[in-house]
């Protein structure tokens, strides 16, 4: 049975109305399994934030799973920030982050599957204003590697409707007023091109509208566009509107190249070249990369109001030296080497309370640093030690001279391997010879299995002072969607605030001796071996809390498991184990170089 969608333009904060006419459409013509909102989901004025903070803070209900882009309006930065810290919402999370129950943010851009439905989405608008309602230039470079992905998009998600929409459409069903000349979007426009959508929705312009269907270039499936109207307009435009497409992944070639007799063309072909007349403000777009708060309390760093280089705090450099419009202090950045809490020395306050482990009080910079001890904390108690009691043994399904194989506890997938150092080893990246090449052995040996099934080898580690034990891990991806995962682990990052440096080698082991050189012990390093030689690396700074699932959580996104990105929810008995185990050593056996 095709899911039951509803599909609403901008709530604009009046979320009684919109619920209420929710369940009213629900009793009728329902139940229905998601609701969708595109345009401006918050407030456009303070006398409507408490009826909106009634659902964001449980005193009222949201009575569907209820999915949002507007992520712009009153106290929107606010509630998202917040949205953005809680436990449940870390990581890389492409199926939208929790705001309150049944709601849902799909935040920057992304991809993933609502009840068999393939859904893209970018969030937020190319001009506003604060850190939060503003799509970035990598949000729209990842759509593109995404469109590039095999099949089809069911339903695109844009605020703004896009420009040149109405190209080539009857022009008696082109709503009055509707123009180009504001709420259209020429990189939309240009998205849209290429993501190829069955259905894109858009909001933002006041107005419902369903455009006849036209032809994709390069494709054989239609595209319609609709665009919805804001919560309890004055002209009784429609702002809801139901739809139950049956999915892409279900349907025959025929049904999914029918055409209606009022097809069009390609109503954005005729805006070749439009694109490029509208030009970005580098300044203006790349601004809120680089600082974080707006310091209206300095208690050591600055006076009131001054903003400092985000960047620099917490690096010690800015790729846009002098030109950067933030503070370059000196001092900020001495106090976040020595282990002062991020947000004191930014925000002037630490709202994480007691869960905070950095330092909340200014240090005296006169004094000079202490080295630290580096074997402090470490485990008496290994779980990846062969010696140790605690050793999952059934889990291990090869052994070496300097390395053993094993399967991890909650495996992202059934053939998802470790390497691991049978020395008490807290990296891969300093060994001897002789492990470096039985290293180099194995890491063949799983590319040799998983390229028999399809597949491609993705290796990642994070080097660091919390792990006592390396272990390198290996996941098998389809070899068709390989060449997403520079793409996809760059968005990643950014989205987590940092970058990483890809480097294209033609061999392996070129790869390795780089990573070598660029591992620091005093510091620490994630990266990412991919299938094409390509390493992805990230040296951690001083006090940088690195995500210890990053690399899991990545793949699983693009593997379309976003519910197996934490190991916890992957937990099955040890008789289970022990099976996929066993199973593993028989497809390894003959490529397994320690046989």
């Amino acid at each position: 049975m095709a899911p039951r969608i509803l599909l609403c333009g901008d709530p604009l904060g009046r979320l009684n109305q919109l619920f209420k006419r929710v369940q009213s459409v629900s009793k009728s013509a329902g139940p229905f399994d998601a609701l969708i909102c595109v345009g401006q989901f918050f407030p456009d004025s303070p006398e409507l934030l408490d009826e909106f903070m009634n659902y964001v803070e449980g005193r009222a209900q949201v009575p569907i799973p209820t999915y949002f882009t507007g992520d712009y309006g009153v106290s929107a930065p606010k509630i998202l920030s917040a949205t953005s810290k809680k436990t449940e919402n870390q990581g890389f999370k492409m199926d939208g982050l929790v705001v309150a129950h049944n709601l849902f943010w799909l935040r920057g851009s992304g991809k993933f599957t609502l009840h068999g439905l393939s859904v893209a989405y970018l969030s937020g608008r190319e001009s506003s204003d604060g850190q939060f309602g503003k799509y970035s230039q990598d949000d729209v470079d990842a759509l593109r590697a995404l469109a590039d992905d095999s099949g089809v998009v069911d339903l695109f998600l844009t605020n703004e409707w896009p420009a040149g929409v109405t190209n080539r459409a009857a022009e008696s069903d082109i709503p009055a007023d509707v123009s180009d000349s504001s709420c259209c979007d020429f990189n939309v426009s240009e998205l849209v091109k290429e993501v190829k959508p069955r259905y894109h929705i858009a909001g933002s312009m006041g107005v419902f509208y369903a455009r006849e269907p036209y032809l994709n270039v390069d494709s054989s499936h239609v595209t319609r566009f609709l665009g919805l109207a804001q919560v309890g307009n004055k002209n009784k435009q429609k702002f809801l509107h139901a739809l139950s497409p049956t999915p892409t992944s279900v349907m025959s070639p025929s049904e999914l190249c029918a055409k209606p007799p009022n097809t069009t063309l390609c109503p954005y072909t005729l805006q070749e070249g439009a694109a490029d007349s509208k030009k970005r403000s580098n300044d203006d777009a790349s601004d809120s990369q680089y600082w974080r708060y707006d310091v209206s309390k300095r208690q050591k760093n600055g006076s009131d109001g001054e903003k400092l280089c985000f960047k620099f705090v917490c690096s010690g450099s800015c790729p846009r030296g002098e030109s950067c419009h933030f503070q370059h202090n000196a001092e900020a950045r001495e106090q976040c080497r020595r282990g002062v809490c991020l947000d004191l020395i930014i925000k002037g306050k630490c709202e994480k309370g007691p869960e905070c482990s950095y330092k909340h009080e200014f240090q005296d910079l006169s004094v000079q640093r202490k080295p630290r001890s580096e074997n402090a904390n470490r485990s008496k108690e290994c779980w990846f030690c062969l010696s140790s009691p605690s050793v999952e043994s059934h889990l291990i399904v090869s052994v070496g001279e300097s390395f053993y194989c094993a399967l991890p506890k909650g495996s992202l997938v059934d053939d998802h391997i470790l390497i691991i150092p049978i020395e008490h080893l807290p990296n891969t990246l300093a060994l001897s010879p002789e492990g470096e090449s039985e290293l180099s052995r194995y890491q063949n040996g799983l590319r040799n299995c998983y390229k028999s099934q399809g597949n491609d080898a993705v290796f990642f580690e994070l080097v660091s002072k919390r792990v006592s034990h390396a272990n390198l891990q290996v996941v098998p991806v389809p070899s068709s969607r390989a060449r997403l995962l520079p793409n996809i682990f760059s968005l990643a990052a950014e989205k987590l605030g940092f970058k990483l440096v890809t480097k294209k080698f033609s061999d392996s082991s070129e790869g390795r001796k780089y990573l070598q050189k660029e591992y620091d012990a005093a510091l620490g390093l994630f990266y990412v071996e991919l299938p094409d030689g390509t390493v992805l690396s990230h040296t951690l700074e001083e006090n940088e809390v690195f995500p210890a699932q990053f690399g899991r959580e990545v793949l699983a996104g693009l593997l379309k498991i976003p519910d197996r990105a934490d190991w916890r929810n992957c937990k099955i008995s040890q008789e289970e184990e022990a099976k996929l185990a066993e199973d593993f050593k028989k497809r390894f056996q003959e490529f397994d170089p320690c046989q």
